[in-house]
């Protein structure tokens, strides 16, 4: 094995002559700007708004919308990092094609594992979130599913262990037993996995109707309930503003970053794209804008309604208006959020099948994912097992690790994109004037030899000024290093290097500060987290070396 094989590269040329319309044509061509901007919604306002922004509310207080601002700016970097892949390789694979062209076939692997996590799994915790509203919806026309119907095992087993009343501890103690085991499994979560994954199989134009039906619902029903809990802000709730600190806010990482992370869903449909290079980058930049701005009221709302330290549920929205007493929104709530989660739903399970396809093409995975249905026009195969996927952990895990497990698997996917285009060949005079005369997007190139390195000494200068204690701290060696201190100092290290970096190579500002953002993010990770993540990884690499890299085309080619 040739160490330099691991790191080959696959050209633009070539990966363009494989993809959309070359050799693996079949995907059908039907979605506009338009459709690719509500994909994005659809994706980005789900499980972040009706479940997640309680936990990052309950930790940081009304001081998470920073939190939400510092997530949106490192998404928007991110997202014209896409964005240029996008325009200089519109086909299917989002971020595992585009390490593919910069750093090579073992980071491409890595990428595509990671995405792996975003997706399938990311949709794990979409399906309970979906499962608790729906639940409190039948509710209120007066049918009830048993408790044992509408909880994981894993959930309800805590509760035991914690004698902890409520639904985890009934659904323990009335589940029917066979062949002594309890039958325990979050009914709604599987039924909604089940439709989500036949609608995806059945074709692209019947996805892309139903979702846009559905974020024209639920951005109704946010306007609504912004409008109506706006009648119920005190301000003083926002008293004091971060009543845990910064770090408090920090803590909050994982579920704000949830939030966010559905824009990139949208570079996967790129071969289903009519004009991918142009509206590829408008989709995901233009959802990214709105999401934001919805996040920010939403959380200024709901922190001002009433108390953080009551928001530390997993379904806030209903939450806030049950205690105010406005029984009429619960209603209204739960509609918009069983909308907005099936639609996230639905684009998270459109995105992992084609980077399975893509990846099957390069013969990483086996040729069978990268089958194309002949009358529906779809990756077929990989959608049945992408459903597979997400199905069955349903019936083992809880929603709080899945939450964890996917956000750091998704920002280290924006780190290498950041990367990737700080590594990807200048274009000649001739292909800029190509992109700009076709109105394809391009990153602006902005010399960061002296704005970066003043960037970090600024920021360091502030830190030191307002945080006096912050650097000893963190340099101070002590038991617990590696779980508090080690991430930040890692950080620091690295904003040096890159500040070098930037000012001996001229390296391209805003995918540095992609890069940069990213990482701050990864620190505020707990040590689980990162545990978990190198499980994940090591397991990626012994598929990769057992499998992906004997079968590899590029390895077929140099052989």
């Amino acid at each position: 094995m040739s160490l330099s094989n691991l790191f080959r590269k696959k050209s633009t040329s070539v990966i363009l002559k494989e993809g959309g319309d070359g050799e693996h044509s079949g995907l059908t061509k039907v979605l506009t700007v338009k459709d690719l901007t509500f994909f994005g919604i659809a994706a980005i306002i789900g499980g972040g708004t009706f479940s997640a922004i309680g936990n990052a509310c309950f930790s940081g207080g009304p001081g998470v919308v920073f939190l939400y601002i510092i997530c949106a700016v490192a998404c928007g970097f991110t997202a014209m990092c896409y964005a240029e892949f996008a325009s200089r390789v519109p086909v299917s694979g989002s971020a595992y094609t585009y390490a593919y062209v910069s750093f090579g076939e073992l980071f491409a692997w890595i990428i595509g594992w990671a995405l792996l996590m975003e997706y399938s799994i990311g949709n794990i915790y979409i399906a309970f979130s979906w499962s608790g509203y729906f639940t409190n919806l039948l509710e209120s026309f007066h049918i009830h599913l048993p408790e044992w119907l509408t909880i994981n095992y894993q959930s309800a087993h805590d509760a035991l262990v914690a004698n902890k009343p409520g639904e985890g501890l009934t659904a323990w103690n009335t589940a029917p037993v066979v062949g002594g085991l309890r039958i325990i499994f979050d009914l709604p979560a599987v039924v909604i996995n089940v439709l989500i994954t036949y609608l995806v199989y059945k074709g692209t134009k019947e996805s892309k109707n139903f979702s846009n039906a559905m974020v024209y619902i639920k951005l109704a029903i946010i306007v609504l309930v912004i409008i109506v809990g706006a009648m119920y802000v005190d301000i003083d709730n926002w008293t004091p503003f971060m009543p845990n600190g910064f770090g408090g806010v920090m803590a909050g990482v994982s579920a704000v970053f949830f939030a966010y992370i559905g824009f990139d869903a949208v570079s996967t449909l790129a071969e289903e794209s009519k004009n991918p290079q142009r509206d590829l980058p408008r989709g995901m930049i233009y959802s990214l804008v709105i999401c934001t701005i919805i996040y920010i009221v939403l959380a200024l709302v709901l922190t001002g309604m009433v108390k953080y330290d009551l928001l530390g549920v997993s379904d806030p929205l209903a939450e806030i208006f049950a205690l105010k007493g406005v029984k009429w929104m619960l209603f209204i709530v739960s509609i918009a959020a069983v909308v907005a989660m099936t639609s996230v739903m639905l684009v998270f399970q459109m995105g992992q099948p084609r980077i399975w396809m893509t990846m099957s093409r390069d013969g990483l995975m086996p040729k069978k994912f990268a089958e194309i249905h002949p009358k529906h026009k779809t990756p077929g195969f990989a959608t049945i097992v992408t459903g597979l996927v997400v199905g069955i952990p349903i019936f083992f895990t809880d929603e709080n690790f899945v939450l964890d497990f996917t956000s750091i698997g998704t920002l280290f996917a924006f780190v290498l994109v950041c990367g990737g285009v700080l590594m990807l060949s200048p274009q000649s005079e001739a292909e800029l004037a190509e992109r700009a005369t076709k109105g394809k997007f391009r990153i602006p190139y902005i010399n960061s030899k002296y704005i970066f390195p003043l960037i970090c000494l600024g920021a360091f200068g502030a830190v030191q000024y307002f945080l006096p204690t912050f650097f000893p701290d963190t340099f101070t060696y002590s038991e617990h290093f590696f779980a508090n201190n080690a991430p930040m100092v890692v950080f620091i290290i690295l904003c040096v290097v890159m500040a070098v970096l930037a000012f001996f190579k001229n390296l391209s500002l805003i995918p540095l500060l992609g890069l940069i953002s990213c990482c701050y993010l990864l620190t505020g990770m707990a040590v689980s987290n990162w545990q978990w993540f190198g499980i994940w990884l090591v397991i990626g690499l012994v598929v990769y070396f057992l499998y992906g890299y004997r079968n590899s085309r590029l390895n077929k080619l140099t052989s």
